[in-house]
């Protein structure tokens, strides 16, 4: 009898642990990946834009791990590396129109959000990108 109570309990204590087993990094990945993600703050502060219309965005691609995106006035993208286990981006350097507009401020401090980051944090339908441990560099709200 006192076997069978061990032998319950193992069981008991494994179906426990499985049930609660913990995101895998592909499911991270996939919290951030392929959405559309707009831009609600830069350095702390809400963005004030001259034509809401033209708020900057961006979304990451798993297919040639690239980014697109809009940085209010014009297109940007290139690539990026991430390790979503330890919640780790890094946006290289890619391509930018060179359209002149009246809202060009936003939009390069945007693009220099982007390009400083070293990590990410998810909460909720909120995306904030970071530096190091420093405040968060812009962020973002999922579209739907």
């Amino acid at each position: 009898m006192k076997n069978l109570y061990y032998y319950l309990s193992a069981l008991f204590l494994l179906v426990f642990l499985t049930a609660c087993k913990t995101t895998t990094p592909t499911q991270k990945t996939n919290d951030i990946m392929s959405k559309t993600w707009k831009l609600t703050e830069l350095n702390g502060q809400p963005i004030a834009l001259k034509n809401p219309k033209n708020n900057p965005y961006f979304k990451l691609n798993t297919e040639g791990m690239r980014y697109e995106g809009h940085g209010g006035c014009n297109g940007v993208g290139g690539t990026f590396e991430i390790k979503p286990d330890i919640m780790r981006i890094k946006f290289n350097q890619g391509m930018s129109t060179m359209i002149a507009c009246e809202d060009l401020e936003t939009e390069q401090l945007f693009t220099k959000a982007l390009l400083a980051a070293d990590n990410y944090s998810v909460n909720g339908n909120t995306l904030t990108l970071n530096k190091a441990r420093m405040a968060p560099l812009a962020k973002f709200v999922l579209q739907p």
